[in-house]
């Protein structure tokens, strides 16, 4: 790795990530743009999960510190969320589930273990689908939605194993295996952003009941939730199994439709007006390249497809403005809802790009971490 990503980082870290008050957070787009109140949320707890990483990578306190500081804003004494509403099962709360468990087990202080059995709780009454699978939110009923596998399920493998409540491995075998033969391409080996088992949205096919473009960070997202499945659940384990499969083939896939290093905002239509290199979902790919290499579950030709790739982000789409700041970020994307947001590839085109949002910049540092930590395993 070139020394420009080492400085990229700590930049990132010095100026950006420590001095962020909880409350607001520098990173958090979303909250500036649409003037939002803070609140717990998968944003802020995807950075927490690249905080934590480079703690375990480097040993350095000022991580440690951080990432207890930053989630007690968010953390009653008593182990409630008040920002929290369980009843809105919104499956991207239960992203930052895997951080409380981490700091129960470092600080034994037991709000962390009561604040992840309230997560808990609403993973158990979640509202499912005919075939077993979670609704997305109380908001988008009867649906599936690709990254909310990376928000809920590495949560509910770490809680088997840390609860003893092994039957959840199998829930999430069964939900993945519906996700393959429901929302997978057979001629892309792509996955389809949504699925409406009602055929009732707005962006559903009729018919099949899917979306109709691959979203980049959709999979990018189920990459990586994939990927740390696999570091989290035991090699003998079929859940492990499947998952290596699914991930395996989805970056493979993947690797098919890098332009210059880079993945597009819709990967398979590179060419069309208004479409771009998008950095979060590419360095998600980056991330799980990596990863999955370091397991033995891809080769080499796609860990070195996350290399590049992270190279080309870091040399091409980072920019120096006294502090780094990485470009071509879209900021969201989603389907129906009050915006009745129609999934077509104009729609996808038309979200807003920003720069430095912390769905670009953790992805960016948890694929940093991990390549420093798979030359270290190297060199050890």
């Amino acid at each position: 790795m070139n020394t420009l990503a080492d400085r990229i980082a700590r930049d990132y870290i010095e100026k950006i990530i420590l001095p962020s008050e909880p409350l607001a957070p520098i990173w958090n787009r979303e909250n500036f743009v649409f003037k939002k109140i803070p609140k717990w949320n998968y944003i802020d707890n995807c950075m927490m999960r690249a905080v934590i990483m480079l703690y375990e990578l480097t040993g350095n306190t000022d991580f440690y510190d951080y990432a207890v500081r930053f989630t007690d804003a968010y953390i009653g004494k008593n182990g409630d969320i008040p920002t929290m509403n369980v009843s809105d099962f919104n499956l991207d709360n239960i992203c930052g589930g895997r951080n409380l468990i981490w700091l129960f087990r470092k600080t034994h202080d037991k709000k962390y273990l009561t604040a992840s059995e309230k997560l808990f709780s609403q993973i158990e009454n979640q509202p499912r689908l005919s075939n077993g699978n979670f609704w997305h939110k109380a908001i988008y009923p009867y649906q599936i939605w690709l990254d909310g596998i990376y928000m809920a399920m590495p949560f509910m493998a770490v809680y088997a194993e840390f609860s003893g409540k092994y039957s959840l491995w199998d829930d999430i075998y069964n939900q993945l295996e519906n996700i393959r033969r429901l929302m997978r391409d057979d001629m892309t080996g792509l996955y389809f952003h949504g699925y409406d088992e009602k055929r009732s949205q707005c962006w559903a096919d009729k018919i099949t009941g899917l979306s109709s473009e691959f979203w980049l960070r959709s999979m990018g997202w189920f990459c990586a939730g994939l990927a740390d499945l696999c570091g989290d659940v035991p090699e003998n384990n079929r859940l492990y199994e499947l998952s290596a499969e699914m991930l395996s083939g989805l970056l493979k896939s993947l690797s098919h439709y890098i332009t210059d290093g880079m993945l597009y905002q819709l990967p398979v239509k590179p060419d069309i007006a208004g479409n771009y290199p998008e950095t979060s979902g590419t360095l998600l790919f980056a991330y799980s390249a990596v990863k999955s290499a370091d397991m033995g579950i891809s080769d080499k030709t796609i860990s070195g497809a996350g290399l590049r790739a992270f190279d080309i982000v870091t040399e091409k789409y980072i920019e120096y403005q006294d502090i780094p700041v990485l470009n071509n970020i879209c900021l969201m994307a989603g389907l129906g809802g009050s915006e009745h947001r129609n999934g077509t590839e104009k729609y996808y085109l038309s979200e807003k790009i920003v720069s430095n949002d912390a769905k670009g910049i953790a992805p960016y540092i948890m694929a940093y971490a991990e390549i420093r930590k798979s030359e270290k395993n190297r060199q050890s």
